[in-house]
């Protein structure tokens, strides 16, 4: 039973955006991948879905919830700047969940240099988490068996 990590679609340039970065929408080239992350996840069962309640990371996964027929779930523990402890809490308690978890750069870049710290087999792949990317997770939260899925073309 798998979780997958996603870190949100691409939504162009931080510095580039007039106004509330948490407002910053995906891009035309983001809204594709997150159509394409249907396909993607075509054979993952899939019972819920997470986001930081940020208009790109809910925006990442509108499309998987609606093939689905699944509601988005905004929560604040998957928010730019959530701490790791609290992350893994999140982690833990969503353990034997089929679930996709959509949050960002710094919070799932914090989740795979853990692992890494902690040994877990990266693969090949190494410590990566770019925009649209997604680690699927098994097992142990802690010290989970991993494995990368890069964006989608």
């Amino acid at each position: 039973m798998p979780l997958l990590l996603l870190r949100h679609v691409h939504a162009g340039d931080r510095d580039a955006y007039d106004g509330d970065d948490r407002r910053r929408p995906a891009s035309d080239r983001g809204i594709r991948e997150a159509q394409a992350l249907v396909e993607t996840y075509a054979d993952f069962p899939i019972t819920r879905i997470l986001t930081s309640p940020y208009t790109r990371c809910v925006q990442s996964v509108e499309p998987l919830a609606a093939a689905r027929g699944l509601s988005v779930e905004e929560t604040d523990d998957l928010a730019e700047g959530t701490p790791l402890d609290l992350v893994h809490r999140v982690l833990a308690r969503l353990r034997g969940e089929d679930t996709v978890l959509c949050s960002h750069g710094d919070v799932i870049g914090s989740v795979v240099q853990d692992w890494h710290f902690r040994g877990v087999d990266l693969g090949t792949d190494g410590p990566r988490w770019p925009k649209g990317s997604t680690w699927v997770a098994g097992g142990d939260p802690r010290v989970p068996t991993v494995r990368y899925l890069p964006p989608p073309a």
